[in-house]
């Protein structure tokens, strides 16, 4: 459902951000707002970032090499982690770089009423996105807060279309802004005013997204319940003893790697082992069907001095 509901949502944002970037680029030809122009290099980057989501989500699905042994999930937080990049550099330095310059040297907004149909317009295209995006995500989000849902999820494509949509609807409503107020007073520095504050915003998404697609480029494991969920599932075999230690990484959005020690009755035999071990295996599997990638090492425990002496306090 993720890859499916992720792959929905872009295509939505991309195929709204190439209408919105067309209709915006005539809007500024007649009006000459930097406002409209800024608006107009966001929907380019934005249309940018869908084509590279939609790029590294197809390059993931490359089949494991003896070089790439894990596969190339990961590749989806690289392209991800471009977006962020490229939102900042393209879309935040430029409205920045605009704004102040209209500031510094105003001009009035020729043409307005292109500007006001053409923001209405986008506003409504965009609303349907973020539409799309949100219906999508609430089915992985679950009873999860929005800002846990974008801290916490693993296929990084719904969270970044989500905020990027909503960087753009309230984009679109600072550009409707300094236009409106530019008209009112007949002075350009309302324009740049409402450029200035795009870029900002658009700052701001672009360092949430660089952080949590970092996160996940460097790696993330499955967080400490569902560990112990994983842990509680291995001692549910009956040879399986305890679990000595436990770590957990994802290797792609959809593909968890689980690495722990367990602790195994000493009188088992070689074969019982084994039967153990493949045992808690499916038990995970089962609960966990995106842990692909399980390895177990069978060990003797040997309890710490600290907890010898707190059982036998204890007895």
């Amino acid at each position: 459902m993720s890859a499916e509901g992720g792959t929905k949502a872009i295509i939505a944002a991309l195929a709204a951000n190439l209408g919105i970037a067309a209709s915006k680029f005539v809007a500024f030809v007649f009006t000459g707002s930097s406002s409209m122009l800024a608006e107009s290099i966001h929907s380019v980057a934005d249309s940018g970032n869908q084509g590279l989501l939609l790029l590294g989500r197809k390059r993931s699905e490359r089949a494991r090499t003896p070089q790439h042994p894990f596969g190339y999930g990961r590749e989806r937080y690289f392209y991800a982690f471009v977006v962020a990049v490229v939102l900042f550099t393209v879309g935040a330095a430029f409205s920045l770089y605009e704004g102040i310059h209209k500031i510094t040297d105003p001009h009035e907004v020729e043409s307005p009423a292109w500007a006001f149909g053409v923001l209405i317009v986008a506003i409504l295209m965009e609303s349907f996105s973020f539409r799309t995006a949100i219906q999508e995500s609430n089915h992985l989000r679950g009873d999860k807060s929005w800002v846990q849902f974008v801290r916490h999820a693993k296929a990084p494509e719904l969270p970044v279309v989500l905020l990027e949509d909503l960087g753009a609807l309230v984009g679109l409503i600072l550009a409707l802004f300094g236009v409106t107020m530019a008209v009112i007073t007949g002075n350009g520095v309302w324009d740049g005013v409402g450029t200035v504050a795009i870029g900002l915003l658009l700052a701001a998404i672009a360092i949430i997204l660089a952080v949590e697609t970092k996160s996940l480029l460097i790696g993330e494991g499955a967080g400490p319940e569902v560990e112990q969920q994983i842990v509680a599932a291995l001692e549910s075999v009956e040879e399986v003893a305890r679990v000595i230690h436990i770590r957990t990484q994802y290797v792609g959005p959809e593909e968890l790697l689980i690495a722990a020690k367990i602790a195994v009755h000493h009188d088992e035999t070689a074969a019982e082992i084994a039967r153990g071990i493949n045992a808690a295996e499916e038990k995970v599997r089962s609960q966990f069907p995106h842990a692909r990638l399980i390895y177990l090492e069978p060990d003797l425990y040997q309890a710490s001095p600290e907890e010898t002496v707190s059982e036998t306090a204890a007895s």
